[in-house]
């Protein structure tokens, strides 16, 4: 069994935002893969299904970013998962450019302060991680408010297109590993 989180902020008014790209990303996976996403257990949306034959939960934690960690460890401790081999952590990241995705299964948490979150809970930074690229704040801009912002409208094809490959990088990992997924997705 494998569980996929996507990290974001609960509220209606952070959906569609750079932050919120991990819950976008389970929202794209649970629609292709028809997992519906209600049930609310571990601090988190729920939904249970299958992706290239094998059982998987999608997660997004309703605890907010700087604290998906206590989410992330109930999961793994309920499921009795190995993170090194059956988490799957999508999030948002500065450093890459707007759509570009970059996977790796393992490394720090780059600044991300959800991520610290769950390498603090796990105890350990070896998880598989797809990034999501939503390019740098402008000069000027703080930087909560520009992670906390939405796509401008020029953007939102290159995010569609973005979500359709996380999708498929997903399958990949889930069929054929992680570092296959790294191979064509870098």
């Amino acid at each position: 069994m494998y569980v996929i989180v996507g990290l974001g902020n609960p509220e209606q008014k952070y959906a569609g935002t750079r932050h919120n790209i991990g819950f976008s990303a389970v929202t794209a996976l649970a629609d292709a893969f028809h997992i519906p996403i209600h049930t609310r257990k571990h601090k988190a949306l729920l939904g249970k299904g299958v992706i290239a034959g094998q059982k998987v939960i999608l997660a997004e934690p309703l605890t907010y970013m700087n604290l998906s960690g206590e989410s992330v460890r109930e999961l793994v401790d309920y499921y009795k998962i190995d993170p090194v081999t059956e988490l799957i952590v999508i999030y948002d990241d500065i450093d890459l450019a707007t759509g570009r995705l970059r996977i790796r299964t393992k490394g720090s948490a780059g600044g991300h302060n959800g991520m610290k979150n769950i390498i603090q809970h796990l105890g350990g930074q070896e998880f598989t991680r797809i990034r999501i690229g939503v390019g740098q704040k402008p000069d000027g801009w703080d930087l909560a408010d520009y992670v906390l912002a939405r796509f401008p409208r020029d953007e939102e094809p290159a995010i569609r297109e973005t979500l359709k490959k996380v999708v498929e990088a997903c399958e990949m990992i889930l069929s054929e590993g992680a570092d296959a997924a790294m191979n064509r997705f870098n």
